[in-house]
């Protein structure tokens, strides 16, 4: 007969290990979050209701012990979700890290087939002392116009209203400092499970919010000889980041099979 204490003990150990990662990742998350708010511990502590000093024990990733309530309540506190934190913030080492920077190589090596020139994580407000980024700035000039693509990749749909203001100030910013003749952003969706139900609820939201269609952007990237879209436009990757996926949702919030792109 197999020991089960022995396998009950082995749980427990890889429990408690997993805590300890998690925690370290909601840690880094949220202190992420609250320099980005130029917040001190104190004063987010203070729109948590805990204390400091639980507030840096927190971001040290000692938060194994804390409830669900209290960790969802300093995650609101400098602007985040509990879920997001866990599974998609920028401070969280793996997974969510190389899945991202997966769909950025994903993307630099299919864009170089349509002549654009790619700048990773891109600063917008370098004076800052944590600048926000770009997650991905590609240029080209095709037919003597200078074209400019704000590319935003997106893991985990956790606020879709805070991703799509997110993109459109960074084009807005783009479009203030730069000369191009054109400048327009494209958000990148993980097609996960969650995601595509998001995206299928949300349809005819993201068909207004980003009229430029999938296909043609998904050839703008691959084909030197095809202009940019001038709406904003959005595409799927592929849940394993080897495919870029054009998506095409009908007022029901159905998604047909799109032909996918993968990067030579």
């Amino acid at each position: 007969m197999p020991d089960r204490s022995r396998r009950a003990t082995a749980d427990r150990i890889a429990a408690r290990q997993r805590a300890r990662f998690l925690a370290g990742r909601y840690g880094r998350a949220l202190r992420e979050s609250r320099l980005a708010l130029r917040l001190s511990q104190a004063a987010a502590a203070d729109r948590a209701g805990v204390s400091q000093s639980f507030w840096s024990a927190l971001e040290r990733g000692n938060g194994t012990v804390a409830s669900l309530e209290t960790l969802a309540a300093c995650a609101a506190a400098v602007g985040g979700q509990l879920a997001a934190y866990v599974e998609a913030r920028p401070g969280a080492e793996l997974p969510r890290d190389i899945e991202h920077l997966r769909r950025q190589e994903l993307v630099v090596r299919l864009a170089r087939q349509g002549g654009w020139r790619a700048r990773p994580e891109r600063p917008i407000d370098p004076a800052w002392s944590r600048s926000r980024s770009i997650d991905l700035l590609l240029e080209r000039t095709i037919a003597a116009r200078r074209e400019v693509a704000v590319i935003e990749i997106e893991d985990w749909l956790a606020d879709v209203g805070a991703v799509m203001r997110g993109l459109e100030d960074k084009v807005a910013a783009i479009r203030r400092e730069t000369r191009a003749d054109q400048v327009a952003g494209l958000l990148l969706l993980r097609a996960t499970l969650r995601n595509r139900k998001v995206t299928a609820e949300l349809a005819g939201l993201l068909e207004t919010r980003f009229p430029g269609a999938g296909s043609a952007w998904l050839r703008a990237l691959i084909y030197a000889t095809h202009p940019m879209p001038t709406g904003d436009g959005w595409l799927w990757t592929s849940v394993s980041g080897d495919r870029v996926i054009a998506p095409r949702l009908s007022p029901a919030g159905r998604s047909p099979r799109p032909r996918p792109a993968q990067a030579r």
